[in-house]
């Protein structure tokens, strides 16, 4: 089974933690890797920690992260740490290395389910090839998993495969009122 949560609204790692919070609930092992995104002070880092669901992440972290993780600071929105998970020298390593984690952990057969956190990212931005996820997502030894895949643009040729396909778009947002993102909310 695949889901993906795509769209330019927010809600897309919301909802494919909703998804985790259920599954591991029912007694299902879940996994979340997150694709360019690094972090120590996300709202679901702290949450899945707390949880015992394990969410790695293959990204460069905000270098003010401990701050904010501690209410020091506010993220500002500078950017600094997109553009660094966007930067070829740094992203196709990464990318490589996750996917590879991926499908370790398919191999060995550890989880029920498996968010690819921004994997759309990834792919949109040509450090990972279609086919390659193609290879992951449909291997012989994962015929039981339930992958989650999320983030914007999810490329329309994964949608053959996608048995659940999801476009989060806003209609109306605090952000359009000058509201900043707000802790335990939108991060």
């Amino acid at each position: 089974m695949i889901t993906v949560y795509t769209g330019q609204g927010k809600g897309k790692t919301t909802s494919a933690l909703g998804e985790a919070v259920l599954a591991y609930s029912e007694g299902k092992r879940v996994l979340m890797v997150q694709f360019l995104k690094g972090s120590t002070y996300s709202g679901e880092l702290v949450g899945l920690n707390r949880l015992g669901i394990p969410l790695i992440q293959f990204g460069v972290g905000c270098r003010w992260s401990g701050m904010i993780r501690t209410g020091m600071k506010h993220c500002t929105g500078c950017g600094e740490c997109f553009r660094e998970n966007r930067n070829p020298e740094i992203a196709l390593e990464l990318v490589q290395q996750a996917l590879e984690f991926v499908s370790s952990q398919v191999e060995a057969n550890l989880y029920d389910v498996i968010i690819l956190d921004e994997i759309s990212h990834a792919l949109n931005r040509g450090f990972l090839d279609l086919n390659q996820l193609r290879e992951c997502l449909l291997a012989e030894s994962s015929p039981h998993l339930h992958w989650i895949l999320t983030g914007r643009g999810m490329p329309a040729g994964l949608e053959p495969e996608a048995d659940n396909w999801w476009d989060l778009n806003p209609l109306k947002h605090p952000f359009s009122k000058g509201i900043k993102s707000r802790r335990g909310i939108e991060y």
